[in-house]
């Protein structure tokens, strides 16, 4: 069984700025800013919300298929996906385009200034769920779990209709993309999602903007699952909220991309029909091996490790 992961595909340029951002701008003259920050430190990670759950699920040996577009520029990208063998059947390239890319610059004080170039990305609409679902209906990789997580705007409509015209089950991950939808469409999403993950802090504007209680979202979908960082993560099922604990780092190091691993483990548990609380569990052990490693994609347990530490941190299995 596989999962169609809609999203995107990215490359995030991150810099460091050794100075402070509010030694360098000047307030009074904010109406004529013209800065420049010198960055010795430079990195580019792979990325990308499709890019990462499809890495963290075939670190816990799913099968993800990733439906993503992507720029001219994306050879590197893709050959690191081809090493970890997932799936590229449904990633189309916009060669006149750039990947969709993110420029960080960070201050000494862990303030950031962040450009998005959105490139290819704007073009998802392009990409047919209906196409992919039908193209592995007999084979070992039918689809039968989808996931709408952060694309273009138009693909992300586009894609949640087609996977229930299809009938096949997803979860709707708005993420930083929420912003972009208005009360309408985001309550057509509820009605149409099986599954709606959100952080605490998306979860308060779906809420707003849809004039909807997390409560009666919760009674739409099957469940719905808000992380809270630090304080773990809630998921609202069957009437009742089931609080998930967060699993402790030594070191935690970089939190880009922990969301995304997340979300790995709720695929991983919704397609082995776990419950919900080992699924959330799963979810939060991911997120614990991301944040221990700098980059979304750089951290490498085994599938046995990731048996081991769920073991440690929860007295239980999960498979």
């Amino acid at each position: 069984m596989a999962s169609l992961i809609c999203g995107s595909i990215a490359y995030d340029t991150i810099m460091s700025f050794e100075g402070r951002f509010a030694e360098q701008i000047l307030p009074e003259q904010i109406h004529i800013l013209n800065v420049a920050f010198l960055v010795p430190n430079m990195r580019r990670e792979f990325g990308g919300c499709a890019g990462n759950i499809a890495y963290n699920l075939k670190l816990l040996r799913g099968e993800p298929i990733i439906m993503a577009t992507v720029g001219g520029d994306a050879g590197p990208y893709l050959d690191q996906l081809s090493k970890y063998g997932i799936s590229m059947d449904f990633v189309r390239e916009i060669p006149e385009a750039f990947t969709a890319q993110a420029m960080i610059t960070t201050d000494r004080d862990n303030n950031q200034i962040t450009a998005f170039h959105p490139g290819a990305m704007s073009e998802s609409h392009l990409n047919n769920v209906q196409t992919a679902a039908i193209s592995l209906q007999s084979t070992p990789k039918a689809i039968r779990l989808g996931i709408v997580a952060p694309d273009g705007r138009d693909g992300m409509l586009i894609h949640a209709q087609q996977f229930v015209d299809t009938k096949i089950p997803f979860i709707f991950d708005p993420g930083q993309g929420l912003p972009m939808f208005d009360s309408n469409d985001l309550n057509t999403f509820i009605e149409q999602a099986t599954y709606i993950a959100v952080n605490d802090y998306e979860g308060e504007m779906l809420s707003h903007k849809t004039g909807l209680p997390l409560l009666e979202i919760a009674k739409r979908v099957k469940a719905l699952i808000v992380t809270k960082g630090i304080q773990g993560s809630e998921i609202y099922v069957d009437g009742q909220v089931i609080h998930i604990p967060v699993v402790s780092v030594d070191k935690p190091i970089d939190p880009t991309g922990c969301g995304d691993a997340f979300r790995a483990g709720l695929l991983y548990g919704i397609e082995n029909q776990l419950d919900m609380e080992t699924t959330g569990r799963l979810g939060s052990l991911m997120g614990a091996l991301k944040i221990a490693c700098q980059g979304p994609q750089n951290h490498t347990p085994s599938f046995e490790l990731i048996q081991e530490l769920y073991r440690k941190a929860f007295q239980s299995d999960f498979s």
